[in-house]
């Protein structure tokens, strides 16, 4: 009489072990994204982003103005040599840190603001009320990882071009003493990548936040093979666009501000170069070219990302109207295995009377298998599939994508700015470069 009741202690002793164990390796997971965020938050709180109180925020902006400003102007401006086109020099310098100032100091600005505002976990829609679920957590890791990937990937090779520029210019200035020419060296190349991290960091940072949301799209198609009622797939698709507008909404002005601010630096940089007379080499010119490839990258980023998730939003329509397809054509319904098979509908199908009563033989023989379809079956049929067609329209109807005050950033936006882009570039060209020929 003892054997059961000891079995019975054995098992519910094993139960909250196995529960243990599952919750165990949640806890982990939890611990894994947490440590990612808190160390992608410390590579922001390094670099003057998180200004959660107002001593980060003038510590942020102090740091800033001194070791993105003030020390490379410090450095520019300090006479180096006499007999060198020092003036040429000095002024294509001063165009490209007003440049390379701007552009970073935007970034700091609105990434610091959705960040005190949000802070980082909202900011990114991974707490537990925008999406931070169990089945995502491998995929977040992944995401938030690609940041610093994506970021040293893109940085390494403008920072090694930029380090054989300053190489090659404190060369060419040949300054008698060589502790000075250390010192304008890191002077000018420790400011540069301190501006270039933040600059790029912002766009790497938008581009995280649109990957992490691409997850949530694209499990949209694996939701749908589930059975649910079209209500859910509608809510679901709802909250879908609500985050993408809330992001949508918070990016719009560091989009534009920084589209509109790298567009007038390139044609600065076009204007200076085709208007020079003199020579146009690496040592004086080779900071344009570093400055305008850091510039278009980051651009580029952004332009890529928007559009990314504007695609990914609007194939949605194509995937649930393939759903409804499917699931049209694979029913196995009364409804469905009543129709006949020359396409009629479903009133030639079902009459509305009652079936004739005239059968064959081998008609009686399988009469029991053949079910007989009722008005509720007829109903039901008509009902759902009237919920997915209404479900497809309203998908159709509702395409959403990344906004920058109501324009969808996607392919033909992108298409339209390339063309603008080439339009006034060769009008730029065409009022500085001129050919003149002798008789």
């Amino acid at each position: 009489m003892e054997a059961p009741h000891n079995q019975t202690v054995a098992s519910s002793a094993q139960t909250p072990l196995i529960l243990d164990t599952h919750q165990q390796e949640e806890l982990n997971d939890d611990t894994l994204l947490n440590h990612s965020l808190r160390r992608l938050e410390t590579f922001l709180r390094i670099f003057g982003f998180c200004q959660y109180s107002v001593l980060s925020f003038t510590l942020s902006w102090v740091l800033f103005l001194l070791l993105g400003v003030a020390l490379p102007l410090l450095a520019i401006e300090l006479p180096r040599c006499s007999d060198c086109e020092r003036y040429q020099i000095k002024s294509f310098e001063l165009e490209i840190l007003v440049s390379q100032s701007l552009v970073a100091a935007i970034s700091l600005l609105c990434i610091s603001r959705n960040l005190r505002k949000y802070g980082l976990r909202k900011f990114l829609f991974v707490d537990r009320y925008h999406g931070h679920r169990a089945q995502f957590r491998e995929e977040y890791l992944q995401k938030i990882n690609g940041f610093f990937r994506l970021l040293a990937v893109w940085l390494l090779p403008c920072f090694l071009l930029r380090t054989a520029r300053e190489v090659i210019h404190t060369v060419y200035l040949g300054n008698d003493s060589w502790w000075q020419s250390v010192a304008t060296f890191f002077a000018l190349l420790v400011p540069w990548t301190y501006s270039a991290i933040i600059y790029l960091s912002g766009s790497a940072l938008f581009n995280l936040v649109i990957n992490l949301q691409v997850i949530h799209f694209e499990n949209y198609g694996k939701l749908l093979e589930r059975d649910l009622d079209v209500s859910v797939y509608i809510e679901e698709h709802t909250r879908l666009n609500h985050h993408l507008s809330k992001i949508s909404h918070r990016f719009r002005i560091f989009l534009l501000l920084e589209f509109l601010f790298v567009t007038a630096s390139l044609f600065v940089s076009l204007i200076e170069t085709t208007e020079n007379r003199g020579i146009i080499n690496f040592t004086n010119g080779g900071n344009f070219a570093v400055c305008c490839i850091v510039e278009l990258l980051g651009l580029i980023i952004l332009l890529h990302s928007a559009a990314k998730i504007s695609h990914r939003a609007q194939s949605l329509a194509s995937v649930t109207s393939r759903w409804h397809a499917l699931v049209t054509c694979n029913s196995n319904d009364a409804s469905q295995r009543g129709m006949s098979n020359n396409g009629g509908g479903l009133e030639a199908a079902f009459p509305a009377g009652p079936l004739p009563i005239n059968y064959s033989e081998s008609d009686l023989d399988s009469i029991d298998y053949v079910p007989v379809p009722t008005n509720t079956q007829l109903a039901s049929c008509m009902s759902s599939y009237h919920k997915r067609q209404a479900f497809v329209l309203y998908m159709q109807c509702n395409l959403g994508g990344a906004t920058i005050f109501g324009w969808t950033v996607d392919r033909a936006l992108i298409n339209t700015i390339f063309f603008v882009e080439l339009s006034l570039v060769l009008f730029v060209l065409g009022k500085t470069i001129s050919f003149t020929t002798t008789t």
